[in-house]
């Protein structure tokens, strides 16, 4: 929220400067996020009036003016603005005037004609970012005046970051209020008196939704002058709230929200047929709104309607059927209180937030209602003339918002702020924060204001006590904290030795959103459930993810993308699935890599990444546990069939998956370049196994190659598994160093030659030992997956 700071100390004015006021709003908790002037800096400009206009002799577009800028003899001005004209008040820049830009008005000649300054429009003074002619000031500006007094342009604006909770703020009353307290001056708000009824005529209200609308005012002012126009004053303090002038109708409602945090709206009430009702719409009812949408509504959407149909979205946007316009002669002024549960979240769904949705979802005052819809009034009638007709009140006192009294223990007080405060400076601080209290033995009993709904519990009134009377004030003090020393388990590898491990592999780590795409979801994991969120941000972020994979993937082509060409990165985090109508939280690992395996480089040949390179990565976090791990030829729907890999434990828990994407789902997302990726469970590979010490053996180590003919469906892991099924004890190591396909080796089969590294603890193999071990191996081998040696 953003508003002007002179508008504010017409309220109330400390003696303190404007950076000191920012500090002491950001530090009782009303951020301010920024504080610019609202124009830019420059000087020598006064109000001045057209008296005399002659075409200039020797240029069509071009006016000799004869200008009052409050000296003796007016001054001979040189303009080309078409709307230039006499009796015209307008800035006028005179010698020596400096313009934003560092702009220096001096004597000159236009086309042989003297020119003793420069009549300027909004955008020249800085104020607008473009204009069509003159600024035209209203008829009763004091020629000679300075622009930047008349205007108060020595004026600066404060945008405030508001939390949720202090709706309370989300006006100039509010915020005054807030100075007043924080700086101990008298605060009362301006009341505002009743208007002289001038007719009887009104509409009559029904209020259905009692529950979502406890009290509705509304008033008939008939005859208002649809030529007038909104005050200049008006329109610079809703300009410098970051509101445009809008009519004077319009204008007023905006100036109401803006000074007391109170949202209105004004219908043609010549466009109104019957009565007003505040009821729940129909299904699939239509409501054109004021921007221009049309919108299908539910049967919990909330609307102002007439007899014949939904005129206003209620707190949030109104309708264009009913909307006032040049033509308006009579309105229906509408001012109510609209619950926030039922508020909340129904603009977002049609895509929609406006200053009044953000008000109502959060609170407003149930008691303002009055007080804005007599100030709104009055305004109309000092600007736009018309009759007063009397308010019609709906009010439903058993839905109005109750405030519970809260109360604050003096013992909790002293122990949370570490202070012993006097009780007068606590009540003082209450009642100026416009809190009843009641003053108990051991504390005070506390009902909160009805602007104050972010008060409930004791904890709240703990902090309105300290950031009134200053977080700076407050001891300093060590805290102190006895604990014990708990045993470091060795059955887990932590999960920030496995991301140093990613990291040192070249990996970086990403962090991406939990709410993902649905048609990625729906691309990358098919089969899985999803969960949607009722109110997502975006439809980019409307599902929680079932993996991992969405988040990087996403990421991935952002970079390449970007000319990129090699990504390496993982993430952990939580993936959501839904199991047996349970929602689940389980902590993943997951990881992707594409293009060259090393960056650019003169001493060693590029290559592409290839799925033996990310086994590699996974394998090498597997090392870290010490445990063993089974890569099997499973089909994933997100991988390519014939580069994909499930991974499991070695008693056959399912960890995770690896493999390359689906070519399919590479086209779809954009991908130039082949990607692969991993993905594992937390819980399980962390799992570590203690390592057990072993003698070495004194004795000498044999190796033995075998050169083994196979069938080609018969992967290194069968292979492997089957020589250990031979429970040999001298059997130490297995390594496969070469696979060859070709010329003396039958279609359909493959030669993979391996080591064997044997080693007994007792003695020196012999070499009927070791040539007994290999027949019993190959023996093995023969009987189980039918190999032999190769010839």
């Amino acid at each position: 929220m953003q508003i002007s700071e002179a508008w504010l100390r017409e309220y109330v004015n400390p003696a303190i400067s404007t950076k000191e006021l920012v500090a002491q709003l950001t530090m009782a908790g009303l951020e301010v996020d920024s504080v610019a002037p609202v124009a830019a800096a420059f000087s020598g400009v006064v109000v001045g009036e057209v008296l005399t206009i002659q075409q200039h002799p020797d240029a069509d577009r071009l006016r000799v003016c004869q200008v009052a800028v409050g000296e003796v003899e007016p001054l001979q001005i040189v303009c080309g603005a078409s709307n230039v004209r006499v009796g015209l008040k307008i800035p006028a820049a005179l010698i020596g005037a400096v313009l934003p830009g560092d702009f220096k008005i001096k004597k000159s000649k236009l086309r042989g004609v003297e020119s003793f300054g420069m009549l300027c429009s909004e955008k020249e003074l800085g104020l607008a970012v473009d204009a069509d002619g003159l600024m035209e000031l209203p008829a009763d500006a004091p020629i000679g005046v300075d622009i930047r007094d008349y205007l108060s342009l020595n004026d600066s604006i404060i945008e405030v970051d508001l939390t949720p909770n202090r709706a309370d703020c989300l006006s100039v009353e509010g915020i005054a209020r807030e100075v007043a307290v924080l700086n101990q001056m008298n605060w009362s708000v301006a009341v505002a008196g009743k208007t002289e009824v001038d007719h009887q005529d009104n509409l009559t209200v029904t209020v259905e939704a009692t529950d979502a609308c406890p009290r509705y005012l509304g008033r008939l002012i008939k005859g208002v002058n649809p030529k007038a126009e909104t005050p200049l004053w008006m329109q610079e303090r809703l300009r410098r709230s970051g509101i445009r002038s809008l009519g004077p109708l319009v204008d007023v409602t905006n100036y109401i929200l803006i000074e007391l945090g109170q949202p209105l709206h004004v219908f043609d009430a010549a466009k109104l047929t019957g009565s007003i009702t505040v009821r729940w719409a129909k299904s699939e009812e239509q409501l054109a709104l004021l921007n221009g949408q049309s919108i299908k509504l539910n049967e919990d959407a909330l609307v102002i309607a007439d007899d014949k149909q939904a005129l206003a979205l209620a707190g949030i946007m109104g309708g264009s059927d009913s909307a006032v316009s040049d033509e308006t002669r009579d309105v229906f002024l509408e001012c109510a209180f609209f619950a926030p549960q039922n508020i909340a979240g129904k603009a977002r769904r049609f895509g929609l937030h406006t200053d009044s949705s953000h008000r109502f979802e959060r609170g407003v005052d149930a008691s303002l209602q009055t007080r804005a819809i007599e100030r709104a009034t009055q305004l109309i009638i000092d600007i736009a003339g018309g009759s007063v007709g009397p308010i019609t009140e709906v009010i439903n006192e058993a839905t109005l918002p109750q405030r519970a009294a809260v109360t604050l223990k003096k013992s909790r007080l002293e122990k949370m702020l570490g202070i012993a405060l006097a009780d007068e400076k606590i009540l003082d601080i209450f009642h100026r924060l416009g809190l009843t209290v009641e003053v108990q033995v051991d504390g005070w009993q506390v009902i909160p204001p009805g602007f104050r709904f972010d008060i409930a519990i004791e904890a709240d009134l703990i902090e309105e006590i300290a950031r009134i009377y200053g977080y700076n004030n407050l001891p300093n003090s060590s805290l102190l904290m006895r604990t014990e020393l708990g045993q470091a388990t060795e059955t887990l590898v932590t999960l920030d030795r496995i991301k140093d491990l990613l990291v040192d592999r070249g990996y970086q780590e990403a962090i991406t959103y939990s709410f993902v795409d649905e048609d990625i979801q729906k691309a990358v994991a098919p089969d899985d459930e999803v969960v949607r969120l009722k109110n997502p941000i975006s439809s980019e972020l409307a599902v929680m993810r079932t993996t991992l994979w969405c988040g990087l993937l996403k990421a991935a082509l952002y970079n390449t993308n970007r000319q990129q060409n090699r990504v390496r990165v993982f993430e952990s985090g939580l993936r959501f699935v839904n199991k047996d109508g349970v929602l689940q939280q389980q902590k993943m690992l997951a990881g992707l890599v594409l293009g060259n395996i090393v960056n650019e480089q003169w001493g060693e040949k590029s290559r592409k990444v290839d799925f033996f390179d990310i086994k590699a990565d996974v394998q090498a976090i597997f090392a870290l546990t010490g445990c063993e791990v089974d890569f099997s030829a499973v089909q994933q729907a997100a991988l390519h069939p014939g580069q994909s890999a499930a991974i499991a434990t070695e008693a056959g828990e399912q960890v995770g998956w690896l493999g390359m994407l689906h070519p399919t789902l590479e086209k779809q997302l954009g991908f130039d370049t082949q990607v692969f990726l991993f993905e594992l469970d937390q819980n399980l590979a962390l799992n570590r196994r203690i390592p057990v010490f072993q003698p070495l053996s004194k004795y000498p180590s044999v190796r033995r190659d075998l050169a083994l003919i196979v069938k080609e469906e018969i992967s290194a892991r069968q292979i492997i598994d089957c020589i250990n099924s031979c429970s040999e004890s001298s059997l130490q190591e297995i390594v496969i160093f070469d696979i060859y396909r070709g010329k003396s080796v039958e279609d359909g089969s493959k030669s993979v030659a391996l080591s064997l590294n044997l080693q007994n603890n007792t003695q020196t193999l012999t070499d009927s030992e070791i040539d007994a071990i290999l027949n019993r191996v190959l023996e093995t081998l023969n009987k189980k997956i039918s190999a032999k040696l190769r010839d």
